[in-house]
């Protein structure tokens, strides 16, 4: 019997999930099947509506070769095995005359642990809000939540926290999940062999395509200690999301709590002298974090130093006497042992790490109003990480709608620590950019409209104009507005404004959670939803419920933003532009991820509005214009008004 071609097997694959073939897709799939084949790597840009997923799992599964995904959302992670996967696969079983296997693998923290649901934890952990005879008589939420969990525990196949609906908090979750380096191991732990962690491992080791998240993916290229099978094939998906994960993998935090908490486990199993100096560290970073102001630390103070050294030492004893002492006097020694040189452990790596004072990390203090005071060292940047640790053993295909900024993808490649496209030389890995386009119209669909002649908006303060011209263009768009607001406080502000002014509900972040405005959003057309970052990526509202996408100033960086001004600066003095590179890249991605919100489907139309006019003005606009989709572009207010109004009155004689 003949090989089926790859049209064959993305037709069928197609027809199976009820989609329509479209000439991106095809050819993302050969571009795809290419790479793999001849051992490159590929960063491949397609727009929404593309399907991509299909683009990239069937030359994967037509390989033969193990594939992890990695995903930034949980949404697609849901989507690819709950819909896409399990249609594809069958599809392609007659064709392919073989059944590919595939499963899911998180972190060990997304699972419910059943050592900690039936011991408990520690007793002196002030995290442990109840105990076990609270639980048989639940007088909290918390300890409801953990009944339910203990029945969800006998039927769930996964104990997959995304699997429990609805789902519980971070405190309670905490009280039945473990860490990695908080688990005992299978082999020494009394469920080690029913481990909902475990099991999911093993059926990835035997699985062809293997989803996970970017989180993972970073774990295992950081740490050295591989949780992924080995893999021939990666893809990287939502791939703009890939460098800010992995940025958050590789940053130490240390607070006066968590450090408290390390203390307060570890004292009962180490001897007094040990138990003490950990203390007395402890006390003096806390009276140091409790005047620490917010920025970045470029050098490290002298009493900083000390306390951080005095910290790293009584650390390391702590760590030596955890694993020479026991105790038969505690209960459950073997966990509550792990647990506390899990937690002395994380100390002594960050508080070494600072002091060691490497000139590719960032420190710095940050304060919060809730929590108080921490102290954060980052990589100032993780693109050789990436270039290592990911191009080096396997091939990569990176995909996204937005990949392809200010024309190329040249800025995205040197993130993820590729030369420019076309490069050649030994140890470069060899890639290609490819734009597969996008089924929509955007110059028909949508209009790009920038508020030129609003005041450039400044670091603080109020901007009536701005807020005049939101207000005059939610009233002509009927409603039906999704407003991206680069801070908190400019949302509420504009929020608070507007429900004063017009007769059109306005939804707010922060005031229900995510899940429910956009439900509500998206259920009724003339009401409006404002807020920040996670709605510039995370809403997906087809049809006349979001006609209007409005961003209040071009979203760079914070000029106090430690970590991006310190890589800022790094690129400046290697002589390259640090503006563009970082501040200006970082607002590209933002407003392509943000204009990406308004044409969800074919017959969408709509405005995105910017109402800062330095994207009109300024010698970076055209930059930023080039990083958004093609809509028909213009700076004339009454035009605007006009369109809209046509638009709202088109979707309101359609009954919508």
């Amino acid at each position: 019997m003949t090989k089926p071609s790859l049209p064959e097997l993305l037709h069928s694959a197609v027809t199976a999930v009820g989609g329509v073939e479209r000439p991106g897709q095809v050819s993302m799939a050969e571009a795809v099947a290419e790479v793999i084949d001849d051992n490159s790597h590929l960063l491949v840009q397609a727009g929404t509506g593309t399907g991509k997923s299909l683009g990239y799992l069937v030359p994967a599964l037509a390989h033969g070769e193990r594939v992890v995904v990695a995903t930034a959302t949980l949404a697609l992670q849901r989507q690819l095995v709950e819909r896409d996967l399990p249609r594809t696969v069958e599809a392609l079983h007659p064709l392919l005359r073989r059944r590919p296997e595939f499963a899911m693998l998180k972190g060990r923290s997304n699972y419910l642990c059943l050592h900690r649901l039936h011991e408990g934890m520690p007793q002196d952990d002030e995290d442990a809000l109840f105990d076990q005879f609270e639980a048989a008589a639940p007088t909290s939420k918390l300890g409801q939540d953990l009944l339910r969990m203990r029945d969800w525990a006998d039927e769930t196949e996964t104990g997959d926290r995304d699997d429990l609906t609805p789902g519980v908090s971070d405190r309670a979750w905490n009280q039945v999940s473990v860490s990695s380096r908080e688990c005992l191991g299978a082999s020494k732990c009394a469920y080690g062999a029913e481990c909902f962690a475990e099991m999911a491992r093993e059926r990835a080791k035997l699985a062809d395509v293997v989803v996970t998240n970017h989180a993972l993916l970073a774990i295992d290229a950081i740490e050295g200690a591989p949780v992924l099978p080995q893999h021939e094939v990666l893809i990287v998906d939502e791939a703009h999301e890939l460098v800010s994960r992995v940025t958050g993998v590789a940053t130490g935090e240390l607070t006066p709590g968590q450090v408290n908490r390390a203390v307060r486990r570890a004292a009962k199993l180490v001897n007094e002298k040990a138990a003490d100096a950990l203390q007395t560290a402890a006390e003096s970073f806390e009276r140091l974090m409790e005047l620490a102001l917010p920025g970045r630390l470029e050098e490290i103070p002298e009493d900083l130093g000390y306390a951080l050294t005095s910290l790293r030492d009584a650390a390391r004893t702590v760590i030596s006497a955890l694993g020479s002492t026991r105790d038969k006097s505690v209960q459950d020694e073997d966990a509550v042992r792990k647990q506390a040189l899990a937690a002395v452990e994380n100390v002594h790596a960050v508080a070494e790490r600072i002091t060691m004072g490497s000139e590719y990390d960032v420190v710095w203090y940050e304060r919060h109003d809730r929590f108080g005071a921490s102290l954060r060292v980052a990589p100032l940047s993780v693109s050789g990480l990436l270039r290592e640790k990911l191009f080096a053993e396997r091939s990569v295909v990176l995909t996204s709608a937005t990949l392809k900024l200010g024309g190329d993808f040249n800025g995205v490649g040197a993130s993820l620590g590729l030369a420019p496209e076309g490069s050649g030389g030994e140890g470069v890995p060899q890639w290609k950019g490819l734009d597969v386009g996008s089924p929509f119209d955007y110059p028909k669909q949508g209009i790009l409209y920038v508020a030129r002649h609003l005041a450039t908006p400044g670091r603080e303060g109020s901007r009536g104009d701005m807020l005049d011209e939101l207000a005059e263009l939610v009233e002509a768009a009927g409603g039906r507005t999704l407003g991206l607001f680069s801070s908190m406080r400019a949302a509420q502000a504009a929020a608070e404004e507007l429900r004063g002014r017009i007769d059109k509900p306005i939804l707010l972040q922060g005031e229900e959670t995510l899940g429910e405005l956009i439900k509500t959003f998206a259920g009724d057309a003339e009401t409006c939803l404002f807020g920040t970052l996670s709605l510039w990526q995370g809403v997906d509202v087809p049809g006349p419920g979001c006609q209007l996408v409005v961003m209040d100033r071009i979203p760079f960086p914070r000029p106090d933003d430690p970590l991006m001004s310190a890589r800022q600066k790094a690129v400046e003095e290697a002589g390259g532009n640090g503006f563009m590179a970082v501040a200006a890249t970082h607002a590209a991605l933002l407003m392509a991820q943000g204009a990406g919100r308004l044409v969800r489907a074919t017959g969408d139309r709509g405005v995105v509005a910017v109402l800062d006019p330095r994207l009109a003005n300024a010698r970076y606009g055209s930059y930023l214009r080039a990083s958004l989709p093609d809509f028909w572009y213009t700076t004339d207010r009454n035009q605007v008004r006009r369109s809209l109004a046509a638009i709202d009155a088109a979707a309101k004689q359609e009954g919508k």
